[in-house]
This record gives structure tokens, C-alpha cells and sequence, in this order.
């Protein structure tokens, strides 16, 4: 099987982007790890398909897979390469397109200055949603991990969050408490841990371990996750810039029964086609 693709980033959080409404694709698990492995295939910390949507409500329908084979349910800094790609690609001329997600639909917008914003609906906090098992709702929750504790907000943004406040990035234990809080037991779908160093009201830098993909450059949904907690716990205003090991985006959320809108860029490197068996 010949694929046509692009491959692009948005922060350095880096996508194999395929359109599946032209071509015929059909992917396995084993398939997919092969593209995303950096030695051997492509490389990507997802894979991103495009396809026509499932109902007239929608322009297109788009399926994210992380590097370890799994679908998941959103990807944020997908979704703006998502909508760059559509348009680079002439399968839309509209700026704004309604997107079929397996959370729901988002809305991406293509700005004049060539970076996208993406409505990413509101956050969801109930335990069930996210899911994350809890006796009841709460601001913050600890968990136990293997050698301590720590406080987190769970939020889901179409996909599950635990985001930690942390004094200083540099020290964080990312490597020893990412892959611990991604399989804690309640989390029964497991999660991206987030972890967000506040600077001022405005500005926060943000390291997020993505289930099954590791530590990422960047991550959309987590950026969206991490500035929602930080406004819920009354520490950020309403508009505020994450600093990513990849770059910056811009998140702005009203408040309660508000949808999040994230801003940042989305980059092709290069179109290829790869054999696959």
C-alpha cells in the first residue's frame, strides 16, 4: 500500500497527516507504530487522518492516532494542522470548517496571519466524563503514586488531563511521574499529565507526557487542560500565553459553560509517499 502524506507540527508537537477521502487507507495498530517510529518510518507523535464525515452536520471527520497505535479522542495542535492541511490541499475554501471528532465537533479557524484558531468546546470537570474515578467533583484531587503524593485538576478537553502545579520545570519529575500518573488506576482510559509552572496571571510554561506517546514538544489539549485549572483555582486571567519546550499558543476561556479557543501555528515540513505492507 503506496500513502500520500504531509508531515507537519504545530509547536513541535510533529503529525503524519494522510488524506483518507482520496486514497484508500486502512491502518493497523502495527501499521501505525511503523509510520510514527523515527528510525524506521516517518516519525510523529500522531497521525492524523482526514475523512469524509459520518454526517452533513460536519465538513470533515478526523481521526487522531498516537505513535503507540491507539486512537484516541482529540488532539489540539492536530486540529490546527488538520485545518492547514484541508485548505493547503484544496479540499476546502472555507476559513472556518466543522470538524468531526470522536469527542465531539470542533471548529478551526484559519486567521489572516497563517496561524489557526480552534473553538475546543468546553471543559468537562464531572469525574464520569473525563473519566477519572473520584467519590465526587472536586477543585483538585492528590494521588498516590509510587514514592509520593501529588494534587492534580482533572479536566477533559475531549480527552482526559491531570494537570500538577509545579514550582520550577527544570526540576520536575516528569520522566518518573508522567508515565505513573498516564496508567493510575483511576484513570480507567489513562491520561496526559501536565505539568505548569505559573509565571504571572498571563503567562505560564507548560511540559505535558501524552499517553501513549511520552513527552511531547507541545501539546494542544494539554495547554487548553492546564489553563482551565489554573483560571478554575482562581490563579489565571482569562487570556493566557503557554510557553511550550516547542513554542508558544495562545489560550482564552470565559469561564464556566464557555468553549476554550486555542491559537497558535500549524507548519507543513514536507509531503511524501511511503510503502507500507
Amino acid at each position: 500500500m503506496k500513502l500520500r502524506f504531509s508531515k507537519m507540527h504545530g509547536a513541535g508537537n510533529d503529525f503524519v497527516v494522510i488524506d483518507a477521502i482520496n486514497q484508500p487507507v486502512a491502518l493497523t495498530p502495527e501499521q501505525v507504530r511503523h509510520l510514527a517510529d523515527r528510525h524506521f518510518g516517518i516519525g510523529c507523535d500522531q497521525l492524523l487522518l482526514v475523512e469524509t464525515p459520518g454526517s452533513t452536520a460536519a465538513d470533515f471527520r478526523y481521526r487522531i492516532f498516537n505513535a503507540d497505535g491507539g486512537e484516541v479522542e482529540q488532539c489540539g495542535n492536530g486540529a490546527r494542522c488538520f485545518v492547514r492541511f484541508v485548505h493547503d490541499h484544496g479540499l476546502t475554501r472555507k476559513a472556518e470548517i466543522r470538524v468531526e471528532t470522536a469527542s465531539g465537533i470542533i471548529l478551526p479557524r484559519l486567521e489572516a496571519d497563517g496561524r489557526v484558531t480552534v473553538n475546543m468546546g468546553a471543559p468537562r470537570f464531572v469525574p464520569a466524563d473525563i473519566p477519572f474515578i473520584a467519590d465526587k467533583q472536586a477543585l483538585t484531587y492528590t494521588l498516590q503514586l509510587d514514592a509520593e503524593t501529588v494534587d492534580i485538576s482533572a479536566v477533559s478537553m475531549g480527552n482526559p488531563h491531570a494537570v500538577q502545579i509545579v514550582p520550577m520545570l527544570d526540576s520536575a519529575l516528569i520522566a518518573r511521574q508522567g508515565p505513573q500518573i498516564e496508567h493510575h488506576p483511576q484513570f480507567p482510559k489513562r491520561v496526559n499529565a501536565g505539568f505548569m509552572q505559573i509565571h504571572d496571571r498571563r503567562h505560564i510554561t507548560l511540559r505535558v507526557y501524552e499517553r501513549g506517546a511520552g513527552e511531547t514538544l507541545s501539546c494542544g489539549t494539554g495547554a487548553c487542560a492546564a489553563v482551565v485549572a489554573g483560571i478554575t483555582r482562581g490563579l489565571l486571567d482569562h487570556t493566557v500565553v503557554v510557553t511550550t519546550l516547542g513554542g508558544e499558543l495562545s489560550i482564552h476561556w470565559a469561564g464556566a459553560g464557555h468553549a476554550v479557543l486555542m491559537t497558535g501555528p500549524a507548519v507543513t515540513v514536507f509531503d511524501g509517499e511511503i510503502e507500507i505492507g
